[in-house]
């Protein structure tokens, strides 16, 4: 029973990374955006954007853990340390993942992966992140955190 609340742990901390980091990074980029990332693959991306969602990704992660810890998941704080510096590494891996999908999207010359959902592409825009966070956060919590 403890491993299956664990495994469920990890798949949502993946999704927690993925979406927390993009959300942040967009509402930072918004707000206080000057610096473009990588202009030629993502030209809305900025610099503050992904500090910001590396700075998300921590501070949700961090937040999680303490979750993880109430719930008896964890069986102590030590954990929240290592899932913050997760959350701020993962985040890096996250918008790899993005940057990886928008150069194929530009080399193949296509705008989405799809058009399920109208304004933001196919299922792949919207997971294109978790593709590369999922087997990072996985291979470090059985590696380092578990």
């Amino acid at each position: 029973r403890q491993t299956d609340k664990l495994g469920l742990s990890f798949v949502w901390l993946v999704f927690l990374i993925g979406f927390g980091s993009d959300t942040f990074a967009y509402f930072v980029g918004k707000a206080l955006g000057k610096h473009k990332l990588v202009p030629g693959l993502s030209p809305n991306k900025t610099v503050e954007g992904a500090l910001g969602g590396m700075i998300g990704a921590v501070l949700l992660t961090a937040g999680y853990g303490y979750v993880l810890f109430l719930n008896g998941t964890f069986a102590d704080l030590s954990k929240i340390g290592w899932l913050a510096l997760l959350g701020g590494l993962g985040s890096i891996v996250s918008i790899i993942g993005d940057l990886v999908a928008s150069a194929i999207k530009r080399q193949t010359g296509i705008k989405d992966f799809g058009n399920l959902l109208p304004g933001h592409g196919g299922i792949i825009d919207r997971f294109d992140s978790n593709i590369f966070t999922a087997p990072f956060v996985y291979y470090i919590m059985i590696l380092f955190i578990q």
